[in-house]
Protein backbone atom coordinates (compact mmCIF):
# COMPACT_ATOMS: atom_id res chain seq x y z
CA UNK A 1 0.00 0.00 0.00
CA UNK A 2 1.32 3.52 -0.85
CA UNK A 3 -0.96 5.46 1.58
CA UNK A 4 -2.53 5.31 4.84
CA UNK A 5 -5.39 2.45 5.26
CA UNK A 6 -8.52 4.84 5.46
CA UNK A 7 -10.92 3.91 8.47
CA UNK A 8 -13.75 5.16 6.44
CA UNK A 9 -13.45 2.68 4.33
CA UNK A 10 -12.82 -0.21 6.46
CA UNK A 11 -15.98 0.71 8.06
CA UNK A 12 -17.92 0.42 4.63
CA UNK A 13 -16.48 -2.90 4.50
CA UNK A 14 -17.18 -4.12 7.37
CA UNK A 15 -20.76 -3.10 7.00
CA UNK A 16 -20.76 -4.58 3.55
CA UNK A 17 -19.18 -8.10 4.46
CA UNK A 18 -22.02 -8.17 7.56
CA UNK A 19 -24.90 -7.68 5.39
CA UNK A 20 -23.38 -9.40 1.76
CA UNK A 21 -25.44 -6.65 0.26
CA UNK A 22 -24.42 -3.20 -1.23
CA UNK A 23 -27.81 -1.65 -1.40
CA UNK A 24 -28.44 -2.57 1.73
CA UNK A 25 -25.53 -1.80 3.16
CA UNK A 26 -25.34 1.79 1.61
CA UNK A 27 -28.59 2.37 3.42
CA UNK A 28 -27.25 1.37 6.83
CA UNK A 29 -24.25 4.15 6.13
CA UNK A 30 -26.56 6.65 4.78
CA UNK A 31 -24.47 6.90 1.32
CA UNK A 32 -25.66 6.21 -2.10
CA UNK A 33 -24.89 2.59 -3.78
CA UNK A 34 -22.11 4.17 -6.29
CA UNK A 35 -20.60 5.42 -3.59
CA UNK A 36 -20.06 2.92 -1.80
CA UNK A 37 -19.42 0.65 -4.65
CA UNK A 38 -16.54 3.27 -5.41
CA UNK A 39 -14.71 3.06 -1.85
CA UNK A 40 -14.93 -0.61 -1.83
CA UNK A 41 -13.05 -0.53 -5.12
CA UNK A 42 -10.41 1.55 -3.98
CA UNK A 43 -10.05 -0.20 -0.74
CA UNK A 44 -9.19 -3.28 -2.85
CA UNK A 45 -7.03 -1.38 -4.93
CA UNK A 46 -5.37 -0.18 -2.19
CA UNK A 47 -4.87 -3.48 -0.72
CA UNK A 48 -4.39 -4.71 -3.94
CA UNK A 49 -6.71 -7.60 -3.28
CA UNK A 50 -10.52 -8.63 -4.32
CA UNK A 51 -12.03 -8.63 -0.95
CA UNK A 52 -15.74 -9.30 -2.58
CA UNK A 53 -16.76 -12.02 -4.78
CA UNK A 54 -19.74 -10.98 -6.93
CA UNK A 55 -21.85 -13.16 -9.40
CA UNK A 56 -25.37 -13.77 -10.09
CA UNK A 57 -26.08 -15.36 -7.44
CA UNK A 58 -25.10 -12.66 -5.18
CA UNK A 59 -22.42 -11.12 -3.69
CA UNK A 60 -19.61 -13.60 -1.44
CA UNK A 61 -16.52 -12.98 0.44
CA UNK A 62 -13.15 -13.48 -1.11
CA UNK A 63 -10.71 -15.43 0.66
CA UNK A 64 -8.76 -12.06 0.99
CA UNK A 65 -11.96 -10.77 2.46
CA UNK A 66 -12.90 -12.75 4.47
CA UNK A 67 -9.45 -13.06 6.40
CA UNK A 68 -9.94 -9.08 6.43
CA UNK A 69 -13.08 -8.54 7.88
CA UNK A 70 -12.09 -9.90 12.12
CA UNK A 71 -8.59 -7.85 11.81
CA UNK A 72 -10.92 -4.67 10.31
CA UNK A 73 -13.53 -5.22 13.32
CA UNK A 74 -10.76 -5.05 15.57
CA UNK A 75 -9.16 -2.16 14.05
CA UNK A 76 -12.39 -0.04 13.99
CA UNK A 77 -12.86 -1.09 17.68
CA UNK A 78 -9.96 -0.03 18.72
CA UNK A 79 -10.23 3.15 17.25
CA UNK A 80 -13.19 3.73 18.93
CA UNK A 81 -11.81 2.83 22.42
CA UNK A 82 -8.96 5.81 21.26
CA UNK A 83 -11.87 8.49 20.81
CA UNK A 84 -13.83 7.49 24.00
CA UNK A 85 -10.25 7.67 26.18
CA UNK A 86 -9.18 11.02 24.53
CA UNK A 87 -12.68 12.36 25.02
CA UNK A 88 -13.08 10.97 29.17
CA UNK A 89 -9.41 12.82 29.94
CA UNK A 90 -10.32 12.30 33.88
CA UNK A 91 -13.11 10.22 33.66
CA UNK A 92 -13.28 6.41 33.80
CA UNK A 93 -15.70 3.60 33.65
CA UNK A 94 -15.41 0.50 35.42
CA UNK A 95 -17.32 -2.54 34.49
CA UNK A 96 -17.91 -4.94 36.82
CA UNK A 97 -19.63 -8.73 37.16
CA UNK A 98 -23.19 -9.56 39.30
CA UNK A 99 -22.07 -10.28 42.98
CA UNK A 100 -18.38 -8.13 42.35
CA UNK A 101 -18.37 -4.30 44.23
CA UNK A 102 -16.22 -2.00 42.78
CA UNK A 103 -16.96 0.96 45.94
CA UNK A 104 -13.79 -0.10 47.28
CA UNK A 105 -11.62 0.77 44.60
CA UNK A 106 -13.43 3.52 43.24
CA UNK A 107 -13.37 4.93 46.89
CA UNK A 108 -9.86 4.51 47.25
CA UNK A 109 -9.39 6.24 43.48
CA UNK A 110 -11.14 9.12 44.26
CA UNK A 111 -9.10 9.52 47.43
CA UNK A 112 -6.09 10.00 45.07
CA UNK A 113 -7.31 11.99 42.71
CA UNK A 114 -9.81 14.01 44.20
CA UNK A 115 -10.66 15.34 40.24
CA UNK A 116 -11.61 11.72 39.47
CA UNK A 117 -14.88 11.36 37.90
CA UNK A 118 -15.88 7.26 37.66
CA UNK A 119 -19.02 5.45 36.49
CA UNK A 120 -19.61 2.06 36.92
CA UNK A 121 -21.32 -0.79 34.50
CA UNK A 122 -22.46 -3.68 34.75
CA UNK A 123 -21.41 -6.38 32.48
CA UNK A 124 -22.04 -10.65 31.91
CA UNK A 125 -19.77 -13.33 31.09
CA UNK A 126 -20.88 -12.73 27.33
CA UNK A 127 -19.12 -9.11 27.77
CA UNK A 128 -16.93 -8.72 31.24
CA UNK A 129 -13.46 -8.38 28.80
CA UNK A 130 -15.25 -6.64 25.54
CA UNK A 131 -16.12 -3.81 27.50
CA UNK A 132 -12.29 -2.81 27.93
CA UNK A 133 -11.39 -3.95 24.11
CA UNK A 134 -14.64 -1.69 22.56
CA UNK A 135 -13.59 1.36 25.22
CA UNK A 136 -16.88 1.49 27.31
CA UNK A 137 -14.89 0.73 30.31
CA UNK A 138 -11.29 1.35 30.98
CA UNK A 139 -11.29 -1.61 34.32
CA UNK A 140 -13.21 -4.52 34.42
CA UNK A 141 -13.64 -6.58 37.43
CA UNK A 142 -14.25 -10.16 35.94
CA UNK A 143 -14.60 -13.92 36.78
CA UNK A 144 -11.61 -15.89 35.59
CA UNK A 145 -11.40 -17.65 33.20
CA UNK A 146 -11.28 -15.08 30.24
CA UNK A 147 -9.43 -14.24 26.92
CA UNK A 148 -6.28 -12.93 28.27
CA UNK A 149 -5.30 -11.14 24.80
CA UNK A 150 -4.96 -7.94 24.79
CA UNK A 151 -5.57 -6.99 28.21
CA UNK A 152 -3.63 -6.65 31.20
CA UNK A 153 -4.79 -9.05 34.14
CA UNK A 154 -4.37 -8.36 37.74
CA UNK A 155 -5.70 -11.59 40.36
CA UNK A 156 -7.32 -9.40 43.21
CA UNK A 157 -9.36 -12.34 45.34
CA UNK A 158 -10.79 -16.05 45.52
CA UNK A 159 -14.25 -17.48 47.08
CA UNK A 160 -16.20 -20.02 47.17
CA UNK A 161 -18.71 -21.04 44.54
CA UNK A 162 -21.99 -22.77 45.84
CA UNK A 163 -24.99 -24.65 44.46
CA UNK A 164 -28.22 -23.07 44.14
CA UNK A 165 -31.19 -25.53 45.16
CA UNK A 166 -34.77 -25.28 45.91
CA UNK A 167 -35.66 -25.66 49.19
CA UNK A 168 -37.74 -28.35 48.48
CA UNK A 169 -35.05 -30.04 46.32
CA UNK A 170 -33.71 -33.38 48.00
CA UNK A 171 -30.35 -32.22 48.50
CA UNK A 172 -31.34 -29.16 49.89
CA UNK A 173 -31.13 -30.90 53.63
CA UNK A 174 -27.82 -31.69 53.52
CA UNK A 175 -24.90 -29.06 54.85
CA UNK A 176 -22.48 -29.87 51.98
CA UNK A 177 -23.04 -31.51 48.58
CA UNK A 178 -20.51 -33.27 46.49
CA UNK A 179 -19.74 -33.30 42.57
CA UNK A 180 -21.19 -36.76 42.67
CA UNK A 181 -24.07 -35.60 44.52
CA UNK A 182 -24.74 -33.36 41.71
CA UNK A 183 -24.05 -35.57 38.53
CA UNK A 184 -26.91 -36.91 36.23
CA UNK A 185 -29.29 -33.86 37.60
CA UNK A 186 -30.39 -31.13 35.54
CA UNK A 187 -27.51 -28.07 35.46
CA UNK A 188 -29.77 -24.89 34.12
CA UNK A 189 -26.86 -22.84 32.96
CA UNK A 190 -23.52 -23.11 30.60
CA UNK A 191 -21.98 -26.19 31.40
CA UNK A 192 -18.60 -24.47 30.33
CA UNK A 193 -19.21 -21.91 33.70
CA UNK A 194 -18.81 -25.13 35.85
CA UNK A 195 -15.86 -27.50 34.08
CA UNK A 196 -15.22 -29.90 36.99
CA UNK A 197 -18.98 -31.40 35.44
CA UNK A 198 -18.10 -31.67 32.15
CA UNK A 199 -18.61 -35.04 30.61
CA UNK A 200 -21.08 -35.72 32.62
CA UNK A 201 -24.57 -37.00 32.07
CA UNK A 202 -25.64 -33.35 33.76
CA UNK A 203 -23.00 -30.69 31.14
CA UNK A 204 -24.99 -32.97 28.17
CA UNK A 205 -28.71 -31.91 30.07
CA UNK A 206 -27.31 -28.55 31.10
CA UNK A 207 -29.37 -25.37 29.19
CA UNK A 208 -27.77 -21.68 29.00
CA UNK A 209 -29.86 -19.20 30.78
CA UNK A 210 -29.25 -15.46 29.63
CA UNK A 211 -28.89 -13.84 32.96
CA UNK A 212 -28.85 -14.52 37.11
CA UNK A 213 -32.69 -14.02 37.76
CA UNK A 214 -33.59 -16.71 35.25
CA UNK A 215 -31.81 -19.39 36.41
CA UNK A 216 -32.81 -18.80 39.89
CA UNK A 217 -36.41 -19.23 38.45
CA UNK A 218 -35.24 -22.15 36.89
CA UNK A 219 -34.16 -23.53 39.62
CA UNK A 220 -37.23 -23.20 41.66
CA UNK A 221 -39.94 -25.06 38.67
CA UNK A 222 -37.51 -27.00 37.59
CA UNK A 223 -35.90 -28.64 40.34
CA UNK A 224 -32.47 -28.42 38.71
CA UNK A 225 -29.10 -26.44 40.03
CA UNK A 226 -27.15 -23.97 39.10
CA UNK A 227 -23.62 -23.07 40.50
CA UNK A 228 -22.61 -19.50 41.42
CA UNK A 229 -19.46 -17.89 43.26
CA UNK A 230 -21.02 -16.87 47.02
CA UNK A 231 -21.19 -13.18 46.35
CA UNK A 232 -23.14 -13.84 43.19
CA UNK A 233 -25.65 -16.18 45.48
CA UNK A 234 -25.58 -13.63 48.03
CA UNK A 235 -26.64 -10.62 45.99
CA UNK A 236 -29.76 -12.46 44.67
CA UNK A 237 -31.50 -13.33 47.95
CA UNK A 238 -34.32 -15.16 47.85
CA UNK A 239 -37.01 -17.67 49.91
CA UNK A 240 -37.56 -20.28 48.12
CA UNK A 241 -33.51 -21.01 46.98
CA UNK A 242 -30.80 -22.62 49.63
CA UNK A 243 -27.08 -22.10 48.81
CA UNK A 244 -25.14 -25.14 49.73
CA UNK A 245 -21.21 -25.55 49.63
CA UNK A 246 -19.74 -28.16 46.99
CA UNK A 247 -16.74 -30.57 48.10
CA UNK A 248 -15.06 -31.05 45.17
CA UNK A 249 -15.53 -27.49 43.81
CA UNK A 250 -12.80 -24.50 42.42
CA UNK A 251 -13.24 -21.44 43.86
CA UNK A 252 -14.05 -18.56 41.32
CA UNK A 253 -11.57 -16.22 40.91
CA UNK A 254 -11.96 -12.60 40.23
CA UNK A 255 -9.77 -10.09 38.82
CA UNK A 256 -9.24 -6.89 37.57
CA UNK A 257 -8.63 -5.79 33.77
CA UNK A 258 -7.53 -3.22 31.71
CA UNK A 259 -6.14 -3.11 28.02
CA UNK A 260 -3.13 -3.50 27.45
CA UNK A 261 -2.51 -0.43 25.13
CA UNK A 262 -4.27 1.90 27.91
CA UNK A 263 -2.08 3.35 30.71
CA UNK A 264 -2.30 6.40 32.74
CA UNK A 265 -1.01 6.88 36.49
CA UNK A 266 -5.12 6.51 37.42
CA UNK A 267 -5.37 3.10 35.85
CA UNK A 268 -1.36 2.03 37.14
CA UNK A 269 -2.29 2.85 40.50
CA UNK A 270 -5.88 1.25 40.13
CA UNK A 271 -4.06 -2.10 38.96
CA UNK A 272 -1.70 -1.83 41.89
CA UNK A 273 -3.87 -1.02 44.77
CA UNK A 274 -7.05 -3.99 43.04
CA UNK A 275 -6.35 -6.67 45.41
CA UNK A 276 -5.94 -4.64 48.94
CA UNK A 277 -9.04 -2.76 48.08
CA UNK A 278 -11.35 -5.81 47.35
CA UNK A 279 -10.19 -7.91 49.69
CA UNK A 280 -10.33 -5.38 53.18
CA UNK A 281 -13.25 -3.29 51.15
CA UNK A 282 -10.69 -0.06 52.00
CA UNK A 283 -7.41 0.67 51.21
CA UNK A 284 -5.14 1.89 53.79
Amino acid sequence: MTADLDLRKLRYFVVTAETLHFGRAAELLHIAQPVLTRQIRALESELGAALFDRSSRGTELSEAGAALLPEARALLRSARALQRHARRGTRIVVGFMPGLAPAPLIRALRERFPDLEVDVIRTSWDDQVEVVHDGRAELSLVRLPIDRAGVTVVPVLSEPRVAVLSRDHHLAGRDVVTLDDLAGLPLLQDPMAVPELLGTRTAAEARPQPNVEEKLERVVIDSGFVILPRSTALAYPRPDVVLRPVDGLAPSEVALIRAESASSEVLDTAMKIAGSCLLTAGCG
